[in-house]
């Protein structure tokens, strides 16, 4: 378990304020607009960044307290780094097996291959969406326990993003209780893989909630101006003024079908909710 209690963080323009538990076996999808805190809480679980206040703990030792051998247990993938450009994948591939023991060579140029990388040319000569392959790559083919991806399938096609998560699916499956963390701007990919679903805004987590009940009993409820007021709002997580009235979200999607059979309902996507979470009001 990756337990986060009490983490303050200060910077000059933000604070970030989280406590939250990541249960072992299982896929979280971190999600926020720009600047929300997740790669600041990446940062911090990582031992990147100092903070004065909070205890994070792995598996119940504090990450404070990590010698190599418990880092080496860590893989993660951050948007802002990489190693050099002068690099092949073979050059990349001899630097982690001296690094990290439980690096699997063979299994890395093997999956490289695989998802046509060419070994031998220069990373600088790589477009984005082969540099975000081979990092991932990369990172799924060490031994690890926890694995940190900061929007790993920025840049993308549709087709490799799948591949991708496919990748991260069998990574899984080798061990159950490994934990993931994964934070996405694209919904869709949060949506097809993650167990629960957390949003970050302004340093704090405001919701969390299982994948599956997102997409099966939350909706949007749009209704006129007459029928809001008139509505009951005890399911109602917030609301949005629009032209035509009101967009209210709901984790009780079946309730206002049954209630209200005449009223739309319609289903939306991560993207949709953060956006009236963030926006909206609450009741």
């Amino acid at each position: 378990m990756i337990k986060v209690d009490g983490l303050k963080k200060e910077y000059s323009d933000f604070k970030l304020d989280i406590s939250v538990e990541f249960e072992n076996g299982t896929i979280n999808g971190i999600v926020g607009t720009n600047g929300a805190g997740k790669s600041t809480l990446f940062k911090a679980i990582l031992g990147l960044i100092s903070y004065k206040e909070g205890v994070i703990t792995i598996n119940d030792k504090n990450v404070r307290d990590f010698k190599y051998a418990d880092k080496e247990r860590i893989g993660c993938v951050m948007t802002d780094s990489f190693f050099s450009e002068t690099f092949s994948i073979k050059d990349i591939a001899a630097i982690m097996k001296a690094t990290y023991k439980s690096f699997n060579r063979d299994a890395f140029i093997k999956k490289c291959e695989e998802h046509k990388l060419p070994l031998n040319k220069k990373i600088r000569d790589f477009s984005n969406g082969m540099k975000a392959k081979t990092k991932v790559l990369c990172a799924l083919s060490i031994d690890t326990d926890v694995l940190i991806l900061d929007e790993p399938t920025v840049g993308l096609d549709i087709i490799a993003r799948d591949e991708i998560l496919s990748e991260i699916r069998d990574y899984m499956e080798e061990n159950e209780n490994r934990i993931v963390l994964i934070s996405s701007h694209i919904s869709s990919d949060i949506e097809k893989l993650c167990d629960t679903t957390y949003m970050i805004n302004d340093g704090k987590i405001v919701f969390h909630d299982d994948t599956d009940r997102l997409l099966s009993d939350y909706a949007a409820l749009k209704v006129d101006e007459d029928s809001f007021e008139k509505l009951d709002k005890s399911h109602i997580m917030a609301y949005k003024k629009e032209k035509y009235g009101y967009e209210c979200l709901t984790n009780e999607k079946e309730y206002y079908s049954e209630n209200y059979p005449s009223m739309v309902i319609e289903k939306m996507t991560v993207d949709e909710m953060m956006m009236i979470i963030i926006k909206g009001e609450k009741v």
